[in-house]
């Protein structure tokens, strides 16, 4: 363990839990330190797993045994610590999105190419065997050229499970910023990047109600639109139209389907790793489920950080912060052509990440043979 790569987290919120135990033990990184801006969080997780030191947030983004910052903190502060940890010579590795506002990601990417640091993003869960597989399908030509695709994402809004939801009702929140990542990440893995878009957004109420933990009962105003639609234009020429919503209570729609030429493929949830992939052939009389053909086996949260500190320099991270900045521009353009009532052209592009071979569990958990 004495040449794992050092990562210290920033942000112990409920995510936290989830890549905690995928990389707690790991063979190639080490969790040497913790902050919270509620104290007793950090010093609950240093209690509890040995080697890891609780800090203050400055404390971290400046120590000598951090090599990497994993940043879980709400999108409002994520560009103020990736913007620390930056300037202390260190890579970031943050949830989605990248920041809540475009011109900070750009700031974040500028100021890691100057420092010689590296950025990565969630979301991973494009690199589990669900999207991969449904990547390789697509590759492979079993619907001929993708046409057109869509994307559905509905719920009835996180502060019905969440115990302090307020963030998802502010700038960097909202179904689009918040959800849209999964799915926008997953696209441009399947049908490449976006050239421009036209959107349409609302809201459909001006506050909400709190449904769980001590602050159930609690009203919490809403600043964000919480129904967002619209039409993506990808440089390849394939059209999706994409639904994210608070507003609404369940949908049979499938979360991603490609259309093309001979066949259509159903994509399962991108905020899962997993699920099952099928294709409707032309000349076809049912669907047919694909056995998974690529992917990390049994992702985790975490698993686009090991992933991260595997390429170390020799070849891009999948999960990148160009993909990052690419997929958060596309969302705040398409919140902004709603706003204007226009089609936006995009200013960033990206390639698509390379594809995951398909790996077993034990391989990238490190627990067996390499």
């Amino acid at each position: 363990m004495g040449d794992a790569h050092r990562v210290g987290v920033v942000g112990l919120g409920v995510i936290s839990r989830a890549y905690l135990d995928t990389l707690v033990g790991h063979p190639t990184v080490r969790v040497t330190a913790v902050a919270d801006l509620d104290a007793s969080r950090s010093a609950a997780v240093a209690a509890e797993v040995p080697g890891v030191e609780a800090m203050s947030v400055e404390e971290l983004l400046s120590s000598p045994d951090v090599d990497t910052v994993l940043n879980l903190t709400v999108p409002a502060a994520h560009a103020e610590i990736a913007l620390g940890a930056i300037s202390h010579g260190k890579n970031v590795y943050g949830e989605k999105p990248l920041t809540a506002e475009l011109g900070d990601a750009q700031a974040v990417l500028e100021a890691a190419a100057k420092a010689g640091v590296a950025v990565g993003c969630a979301p991973d869960t494009v690199l589990g065997t669900g999207i991969q597989t449904a990547r390789a399908a697509v590759a492979a030509g079993s619907i001929g050229r993708p046409q057109f695709a869509s994307a559905v994402m509905v719920t009835p809004g996180h502060e019905r499970w969440h115990p302090h939801p307020d963030f998802y009702y502010t700038a960097g929140g909202g179904p689009l910023l918040d959800m849209g990542p999964y799915y926008l990440a997953s696209l441009v893995h399947l049908l490449g990047p976006v050239r421009a878009v036209t959107g349409a957004a609302g809201r459909l109420r001006g506050e909400r109600v709190i449904g769980s933990g001590p602050r159930a009962g609690e009203r919490i105003p809403v600043e964000v639109d919480t129904h967002v639609s619209g039409v993506l234009e990808h440089v390849g020429g394939t059209l999706t139209t994409i639904t994210t919503s608070f507003d609404g209570v369940a949908t049979t729609a499938a979360p991603i389907e490609v259309h093309g030429e001979r066949g259509t493929l159903a994509v399962p949830d991108p905020n899962r790793f997993d699920g099952e992939v099928r294709l409707f052939a032309l000349g076809d009389t049912r669907w047919r489920t694909l056995p998974p053909s690529a992917g990390y086996v049994d992702g985790a949260r975490g698993v686009g950080l090991l992933d991260f500190v595997a390429a170390d320099g020799r070849r891009a991270p999948r999960a990148n912060g160009e993909l990052a900045l690419h997929v958060l521009e596309t969302m705040t353009a398409l919140l902004r052509s709603a706003a204007e009532g226009r089609r936006i052209e995009l200013t960033t592009s990206t390639q698509p990440p390379a594809a995951v071979p398909l790996t077993a569990a034990e391989e990238w958990r490190g627990t067996g043979a390499r």
